[in-house]
C-alpha cells in the first residue's frame, strides 16, 4: 500500500508526495491529496541537526508549553515558535514536519517546511520562516511558492514569516518565562483571574491583588494570565504598569 509505513528512502512517485518520519525510526509516504493531520501523530523532525563551532545559525530546542520540546534552526525560527506557543488557539506545533516532493515545471522538487501549526478549530497552517532580505531572491521566492500552492489547494493555510515588531517579540520572550506550570502556583493564577477587572491597568490590578503586599509580588500571576491568553493587552507597548488588561472572551 502506498501509505504503509516503510523504513528507508522514499521511492519515486508521479504526484505530490509527503514523507513523515516517526519516533520509532520509520518513514511513512502518502500522496499529498490523502494527507491528514492524524498522520503527524508521533512525528519527529525530518532533519537532524547539530551545533557546530562557527556556524551562522543558532539551532536549539525550545521547551514549549504547547508541544514539549520543539526544535528550531535559527533565532528567527525561535521567535515564530514562541509566538505560536503563546497563541491559545494553537494546540500542536510540529517542527520540520515532513518532506514534500513534487514535479514543478518538469523538475523534481523537494521541500521541508519549518513548522506545522494545528489549531483548536481543526485547521492547519504550514509556516516557512525566511529573513525579509532573502525574499528579494527570485530563487527563494520560487522555492517557497510551489509548496504554498500545494498546501492551499489542500485546504490548509500557508504563511511565509519574516519577523514581527521588536517590542512585541521582546514582550513575548519575557512572558515565556511564565509558560511552564508551577512557575506560578495555580491557585495564585486563579486568584489573580478572580481579582482582575476588564480594563484594569496592570498597576491597578497588582495593587488590588497584592492587598497590602508589595505590588511586584502580584505581578507574576497576572503575567501568567497574559501568557495563557486569558488576559490580553497591547504587546506593542513596552511592559509597564500602564498596560491595559482585557479579559479574553
Amino acid at each position: 500500500m502506498a501509505d504503509q509505513r516503510v523504513v528507508g528512502r522514499v521511492g519515486k512517485a508521479s504526484g505530490p508526495r509527503v514523507s513523515i518520519r516517526y519516533d520509532d525510526g520509520s518513514v511513512r509516504e502518502v500522496p499529498f491529496e490523502r494527507l491528514r493531520l492524524r498522520d503527524f501523530v508521533g512525528a519527529v523532525p525530518w532533519r537532524e541537526f547539530r551545533s557546530v563551532h562557527g556556524q551562522k545559525h543558532y539551532p536549539g530546542k525550545y521547551a514549549s508549553a504547547t508541544s514539549g520540546k520543539v526544535v528550531y534552526e535559527s533565532r528567527l525560527e525561535l521567535a515564530r515558535l514562541m509566538l505560536a506557543d503563546m497563541d491559545p488557539t494553537v494546540k500542536a506545533i510540529f517542527a520540520q514536519p515532513c518532506l514534500l516532493t513534487s514535479q514543478v515545471e518538469g523538475k523534481a522538487r523537494r521541500h521541508v517546511p519549518d513548522y506545522l501549526l494545528v489549531f483548536e478549530t481543526g485547521t492547519a497552517r504550514v509556516v516557512n520562516v525566511k529573513p525579509e532580505d532573502r525574499l528579494a531572491d527570485p530563487k527563494i521566492v520560487e522555492a517557497l511558492r510551489w509548496p504554498g500552492a500545494l498546501v492551499e489547494r489542500h485546504g490548509w493555510e500557508y504563511e511565509i514569516w519574516s519577523g514581527a515588531d521588536r517590542i512585541v517579540l521582546e514582550n513575548v520572550r519575557f512572558l515565556s518565562a511564565y509558560r511552564r506550570p508551577g512557575v506560578v502556583l495555580p491557585e495564585e493564577v486563579e486568584a489573580a483571574w478572580r481579582c482582575v477587572q476588564d480594563g484594569d491597568q496592570l498597576r491597578v490590578a497588582e495593587h488590588r491583588l497584592a492587598a497590602g503586599r508589595p505590588g511586584h509580588d502580584a505581578r507574576p500571576a497576572l503575567l501568567a494570565l497574559v501568557w495563557q491568553g486569558r488576559l490580553v493587552t497591547d504587546l506593542a507597548q513596552p511592559l509597564s504598569g500602564d498596560w491595559v488588561l482585557r479579559r479574553a472572551a
